[in-house]
């Protein structure tokens, strides 16, 4: 069941040890995960249920990460949640391409798990979801 006063994050990433990873950290935090494995399941996931951030991988099967991000901007309901992007793509074009398309961070894996914590906290409290 879902707590009111604890924020909830969807995790979309189609590596099981990464997507876990991602959950252990941020349940650590004390915050709720959702997690999907594909960009059409996140879609599909936005349409029920908003979250207070989308940590988002831009490989994905089905849909890419750059059109889940952009999806996301264009729906109105669904426009103000962070988007903290974790890729492998370490090209500055793969960035400003997420940046593009909504990103509000980006990181890239393997990621430093405090650097993780911090910027999910600092999206977090930016958009008020955090206090």
């Amino acid at each position: 069941m879902d707590s009111p006063d604890r924020p909830t994050i969807l995790v979309v990433e189609d590596d099981p040890p990464l997507r876990r990873l991602a959950r252990l950290c941020l349940e650590s935090m004390g915050l709720q995960v959702d997690e999907v494995s594909s960009g059409k399941n996140a879609i599909a996931h936005l349409e029920g249920k908003i979250p207070a951030l989308v940590c988002l991988d831009l490989m994905l099967p089905e849909i890419s990460g750059f059109d889940v991000c952009d999806h996301m901007r264009r729906t109105p309901r669904l426009s103000k949640i962070p988007v903290l992007v974790m890729s492998t793509r370490t090209n500055p074009v793969d960035r400003a391409f997420a940046e593009e398309a909504g990103a509000a961070a980006y990181l890239t894996k393997p990621f430093n798990i405090d650097e993780f914590k911090g910027t999910v906290r600092t999206l977090l409290t930016s958009s008020g979801a955090l206090q």
